[in-house]
């Protein structure tokens, strides 16, 4: 299927729209029969061929000619593919049936779900945003009771209470708690999509007016600041820890020494070279204090805030966090990534965050469109056999529910034999005892395919690129099988035939000057030169190889090679360049160690016998005679349609009218 789709793929020729004016669109630039190529459609498919209108501007008038001239044959196979009777032909629909659900459903799933997913959170990480929350936990009462203490509570700010006292007294979450609920800052993607939604509807200075929940719990949001999102910054620091090695913290010594560096570099000291000499973070003090480029929240809340604040080249005052007093200087900025620079990163996000979600919500709106409905009854009797049945096995008990409905959609009924067959082909569920929380579990999962594929075979009616692609993939497949007929299974190969177009063109085939040698290898030049020194002394070459040679599956053949083009390998030219039989060479290096070569023989250039050119032959004759079939077959439709092409209009092709 891959390898036809790959032949239909170069032999299709696909469409866009352009813009032009009907009267200009209108003019005729072939002729076929009772058909007409016009200028509106071949400027659509010149275009999508070069790779745009701007680039089809710029083509020359020959160029158009010949694409025009291809493009008319490829026309007339397709009128010969209507004569034929290709559109009622059952394998062919069949192949077309299943072409658009494999690949409806991924366009729906890449155009209605993948895209307007990364594109909003795209759009979202253009800020960051500011927040403080109050989480509630779930205890006893689970999710239900986090909703309603939490709904309480709001209610209570609703009314006037003050959200970070009523965090202080509530919220359940220790990280934020003292910092009146303060999560710092967040863009799209880095927390539940729940949270995140509701925070970006959310105004500066105001709570979202719902309990939001996540799988944490239930959560009420403020939002305090908004603002463009910075992606990267790259900065230097000098660290003067609160801890000397040798004794207690001091942080007054600390303070005293950071604001004295603090003061030479106000002063026109060289931050780098202070950073050097006096900073206490080892992974940064010999690169001149640099801590290369980092995101938001990858650095303690103090240090990040202020470095985030700062422009390049700013240096900071004295901040303090956990680890001592830091002096910070932001020697770059990283500005925000194109849509396409980032798209791959978006859909890595996306997918990992929120794919699953998106997924439910599409596939649940899908069922509700084509009145999904389970057979209670059905469902109820294969579990009554979960004791006995087990998914792809054979049950006695089976065959009397296996005509009953399992589930319908769209008109359509599942019955419990051809679910039970998907299922034997699901390598999820295959093995496993069938019980009535795995026959829901495999409903959910394959119904969801199924209503993704009745939603792929009515998406020609309302998506116009997607109809395009369908029926440029039908073109292709009747090309195809035009291709079969008239040519390929055409095409008869015997051993007469063959030898005959040998004897026509056996200049064709030809060996190369090549020699037969042997070699002695090794990854050390030391040792290369102890063999050649035997060898000198009289070992015997093939023997040592035997012993000696270091390349692998080399030893059992005494390192031959047997007959290799003259010029193919540096082994190959030294042994060429010897004189006689038997001579070997020096030690020489070759990729990866040392080479001692020894020629077994010669032999020139020469036309090869037919048994030794067979495999090309053959491959040169089916490319022959496809050449030659496919010719006749054109010839035979030009017969047939008599074209005409009026190349005079071609010089209007891509003119503005």
């Amino acid at each position: 299927m891959f390898l036809k789709l790959s032949v239909l793929l170069s032999i299709l020729l696909t469409f866009i729209l352009t813009s032009c004016s009907p009267e200009h669109s209108k003019i005729v630039l072939a002729e076929y029969g009772d058909r007409q190529i016009t200028m509106g459609e071949f400027e659509n498919v010149y275009a999508k061929n070069v790779g745009g209108i701007e680039k089809a501007k710029e083509d020359s008038l020959e160029r158009m000619r010949s694409f025009l001239e291809l493009y008319t044959n490829f026309k007339m196979k397709l009128r010969d593919a209507e004569v034929r009777g290709y559109e009622n032909d059952t394998a062919l629909k069949d192949e077309l049936l299943d072409y658009k659900k494999k690949v409806g459903v991924t366009y729906i799933l890449e155009k209605e779900l993948v895209e307007p997913g990364i594109k909003d959170l795209f759009n979202k990480r253009k800020l960051e945003l500011r927040v403080s929350h109050l989480m509630i936990r779930p205890d006893s009462t689970g999710m239900e009771g986090a909703q309603k203490s939490a709904q309480a509570i709001l209610d209570s700010i609703k009314n006037g209470a003050d959200f970070v006292a009523m965090v202080k007294t509530h919220s359940q979450d220790a990280y934020s708690k003292p910092g009146g609920g303060d999560i710092f800052y967040i863009t799209g993607g880095q927390l539940p999509f729940e949270f995140e939604d509701a925070s970006y509807k959310t105004n500066v200075g105001e709570v979202y007016p719902e309990v939001v929940m996540t799988k944490y719990g239930a959560h009420i949001i403020k939002v305090t600041e908004k603002k463009e999102r910075i992606p990267k910054i790259k900065a230097s620091h000098i660290l003067v820890a609160f801890q000397n090695e040798s004794g207690p913290v001091d942080t007054s010594a600390a303070k005293a020494k950071v604001d004295s560096i603090l003061a030479q570099i106000k002063n026109g000291a060289d931050f780098a070279e202070l950073a050097a000499h006096y900073s206490d973070d080892p992974g940064s003090k010999s690169k001149g204090g640099d801590l290369g480029y980092f995101e938001r929240r990858m650095m303690v809340k103090e240090f990040d805030e202020v470095a985030f604040n700062l422009q390049v080249g700013e240096v900071s005052d004295v901040v303090r966090t956990n680890y001592g007093f830091h002096i910070i200087k932001i020697t770059d900025r990283q500005q925000p990534p194109t849509y396409e620079e980032d798209k791959e990163e978006l859909k890595k996000i996306f997918k990992q965050t929120r794919y699953q979600t998106e997924y439910d919500s599409l596939v649940a709106s899908l069922k509700y469109k084509y009145n999904f409905s389970v057979n209670e009854t059905t469902l109820n009797q294969i579990g009554g056999y979960s004791d006995t049945l087990k998914v792809g096995t054979d049950n006695p008990n089976f065959p009397q529910f296996k005509e009953s409905v399992l589930y319908t959609f769209a008109n359509q009924s599942v019955t419990a034999g051809n679910f039970y067959e998907k299922m034997s082909t699901t390598t999820e569920f295959v093995n496993k005892q069938i019980n009535i929380d795995l026959l829901r579990n495999a409903i959910n999962k394959l119904s969801a395919d199924d209503v993704l594929e009745e939603e792929a075979l009515n998406l020609e009616k309302r998506d116009f690129a997607f109809a395009s692609l369908m029926d440029d993939y039908q073109n292709g497949i009747y090309i195809f099988k035009l291709q079969e007929d008239e040519v390929w299974n055409k095409i008869e190969i015997d051993s007469v035939k063959l030898k005959a177009f040998y004897e026509e063109t056996k200049e064709n085939y030809i060996w190369q000057d090549r020699v037969d040698f042997s070699e002695m290898f090794s990854r050390k030049d030391s040792l290369a030169n102890y063999y050649y020194a035997l060898l000198q002394a009289g070992e015997n070459f093939d023997s040592a190889a035997v012993k000696y040679t270091e390349r692998p599956g080399f030893k059992e053949k005494a390192g031959s090679f047997g007959l290799q083009d003259a010029k193919s390998t540096q082994q190959a030219v030294a042994a060429d360049n010897l004189k006689n039989p038997g001579d070997y060479s020096a030690p020489f290096q070759t990729p990866g160690g040392w080479s001692i070569v020894k020629l077994n023989s010669k032999e020139s250039s020469r036309i090869k016998t037919f048994e030794e050119a067979k495999a090309e032959v053959s491959g040169a004759f089916q490319e022959s005679e496809s050449k030659r079939l496919e010719k006749e077959y054109v010839e035979s439709l030009t017969k047939r349609y008599q074209p005409q092409i009026h190349y005079d209009e071609l010089t209007k092709a891509f003119i503005e009218k």
